[in-house]
């Protein structure tokens, strides 16, 4: 007798999965334009509807760091950039279309991720500056050969871009790990340099996420906070202190051995 005889898919019935969230959208906007031909003033980043590595959000940090490579420049123009968990990839297109000469966007390699990173590149970065960008999976802490392998007339990366990304304890040695090896050693055009934005979204573990910097200092780098800045927190329903919860830190990150 078959299980439509004895009607199991009546009696069992299986629950109907919830629809994929549709992407959503969210507003970048320059803090200043250049009045140039290639001018931009606003940046729409698409951001997949869910996923479980966060890739759904549109992070302060991201926000913050976009606006502070804005404002600096010298940091990477002309030279070569490299953002590690780069989600709907904002910082990087602000690089991109502010004269960096390479930028590589990375994330988990997940398709839908990666999927989401070309759209954005697509959309957001000038047609002039497009030929510059790449996108790539990559898992922290692997061969970085890849990632060299795009490059041309250099061994490294004059910048690299950690947004919000230390609240992944288990990942600081990867993460370490990875901007030693694809750093440049040095710089003709600026010192080479790691930016580490971030936010303590569980303030209760905020000693675990500075011990990044502890580490990156028992390794050799020197570390440098250069700002603080606040922004609503992402999560008004969350515990722990709101302020705590709303402030973004940026670091520079530089060798010093």
């Amino acid at each position: 007798m078959s299980d439509d005889e004895l009607g199991l898919d009546s009696m069992f019935p299986e629950p109907l999965r919830p629809p994929t969230p549709d992407p959503t959208f969210s507003i970048y906007k320059r803090e200043k334009a250049s009045g140039s031909v290639d001018d931009w003033s606003e940046l729409n980043i698409r951001l997949v509807g869910v996923h479980p590595l966060w890739g759904h959000h549109l992070w302060n940090s991201a926000r913050s760091v976009a606006s502070y490579l804005d404002n600096h420049p010298d940091l990477y123009i002309n030279g070569s950039v490299l953002e590690l968990g780069a989600g709907g990839g904002l910082p990087s297109i602000v690089a991109a279309n502010n004269g960096a000469a390479k930028v590589i966007l990375t994330d988990y390699p997940d398709a839908d991720l990666i999927k989401n990173m070309e759209f954005n590149v697509d959309k957001n970065v000038l047609p002039s500056c497009k030929y510059t960008v790449s996108v790539q999976g990559f898992i922290w802490g692997s061969s970085i050969q890849p990632l060299l392998s795009s490059l041309t007339n250099t061994t490294g990366f004059n910048l690299i871009i950690l947004s919000d990304l230390i609240f992944n304890h288990s990942q600081h040695d990867a993460l370490l790990k990875t901007c030693e090896q694809a750093l440049l050693p040095d710089g003709v055009l600026c010192t080479p340099s790691v930016l580490v934005f971030y936010t303590h979204h569980r303030p209760h573990l905020a000693l675990r996420d500075v011990e990044f910097f502890t580490k990156a200092r028992d390794r050799g780098w020197h570390c440098e906070e250069i700002l603080t800045q606040k922004f609503e927190p992402m999560f008004p329903d969350d515990p722990g202190e709101e302020e705590v919860r709303a402030t973004v830190h940026g670091w520079k990150l530089t060798r010093t051995l």
